[in-house]
């Protein structure tokens, strides 16, 4: 862990290590860091960009227009750059940021929290560019997901016996970490409540891709990939013709081409986080159709409270952490017939008790409250050093040496 500096600002600067890219699906490491950069100065490093060619590797810097305390850090490696293995590029990766902060960051990242989403990066970064505290923010069983590489656990595992404060996204995944740190917190996702709730305002609203849909809209939106059950989103549009069964999001890692294709079944793409609520108003059910898989063993949605926000009813899988979490506000089937159950009970006769206790819920976990306990916990570090300090006594003359 990272050794006692003296006096900590409560301004430090943050660095973000994330294998996220910034401008992608704007969840948990946005609305996170957005929000401390209204106090602390972010510099944001995504995981490396590879592309084609073969050039000495580079980093782009930008600021982030809407958050003026964000700059954006992207490393560039061409493929044979990248073909050179793990040591060349965890040092390239270690060596351009070193740079950047000597150079066009100079003074301006000094002394600060080092906040590690990618346990890739720990061989590049960990201990590195005079961090004062490591914070490891956990959101997600990465070794869990498709295509992740065989080092990640034992890069994790390193993180996590070094880091100095573990934030975990699902209280599974809390309990699981704390095997390897005693100052492990559940922090599960927030939501912009002021946001979301532009879907119940009358002056909202629906896009023109979607307002046309006559019957029941049965939606969906957030990432596209491998944690998604794709035989019961085709059994669901199979489950009645009037209803419309919309999907949302980006893909990754998986095919489009491989989805069910139904007439009533809209793969829409990727839309802006500025959008949702405009498409969530006409959503009559909003859908959490997990597969129940390694990759979703962990998880702990964010749409769930964004859901909530915009009073819409919701169905769910029986995701762990949606159980323990949400089962007053969520439907929860066992089976897909189950959902496809709730679906026709919710699309006949909405559970507005349920709904109003999910609004209520959402009021009550706001991205910014959990921003200011989070701060609470990295001050709690600084307070135990600073405490440990103040307790070793230096005695102010040492005795003579005595003859042998």
């Amino acid at each position: 862990m990272s050794t006692f500096q003296g006096a900590v600002s409560s301004a430090y600067p943050l660095i973000v290590f994330c294998h996220l890219r910034w401008d992608f699906v704007w969840q948990r490491p946005q609305q996170f860091h957005s929000r401390f950069a209204k106090r602390h100065r972010v510099l944001f490093v995504e995981g490396p960009l590879v592309e084609p060619g073969d050039f000495e590797p580079y980093y782009t810097l930008r600021s982030v227009k809407e958050h003026s305390g964000v700059t954006l850090m992207q490393m560039h490696f061409s493929d044979a750059a990248w073909g050179k293995g793990g040591i060349y590029v965890d040092a390239m990766r270690r060596a351009l940021l070193d740079k950047a902060l000597a150079t066009d960051l100079k003074g301006r990242f000094d002394s600060p929290v080092a906040w590690f989403y990618d346990p890739m990066a720990v061989e590049s970064h960990l201990g590195q560019h005079g961090a004062i505290a490591t914070v490891y923010d956990c959101m997600d069983e990465l070794s869990q997901f498709r295509f992740a590489p065989p080092e990640l656990i034992a890069r994790e595992r390193r993180l996590l016996l070094n880091a100095d404060v573990v934030f975990a996204g699902g209280r599974k995944m809390a309990h699981s970490k704390r095997r390897f740190n005693t100052n492990v917190h559940f922090y599960g996702c927030g939501v912009d409540v002021a946001h979301f709730g532009k879907a119940r305002s009358a002056s909202t609203l629906v896009p023109d891709d979607i307002k046309h849909l006559e019957g029941k809209v049965l939606g969906f939106f957030g990432v596209v990939d491998e944690r998604l059950d794709y035989d019961l989103i085709a059994q669901l549009a199979d489950a009645n013709s009037d209803w419309d069964v919309v999907m949302i999001g980006p893909t990754a890692k998986v095919d489009p081409k491989d989805f069910p294709q139904r007439p009533n079944l809209h793969w829409l793409g990727g839309r802006d986080y500025s959008q949702l609520p405009t498409y969530t108003k006409r959503f009559d059910i909003a859908l959490m159709p997990f597969a129940l898989n390694e990759a979703t063993e962990y998880i702990n949605p964010t749409k769930a409270l964004e859901y909530m926000a915009t009073a819409t009813p919701i169905i769910s899988t029986p995701v762990p952490d949606v159980v323990s979490n949400f089962s007053s506000v969520c439907k929860i089937s066992k089976s897909s017939e189950e959902f496809i159950k709730f679906a026709c009970e919710q699309a006949a006769q909405v559970d507005q008790v349920a709904v109003e206790r999910g609004v209520k819920m959402a009021a009550e976990n706001t991205w910014d409250a959990i921003v200011a306990k989070m701060e609470g916990h990295i001050a709690d570090v600084f307070e135990c050093r600073a405490d440990v300090h103040s307790k070793i006594r230096i005695p102010s003359t040492f005795p003579a040496a005595t003859a042998a």
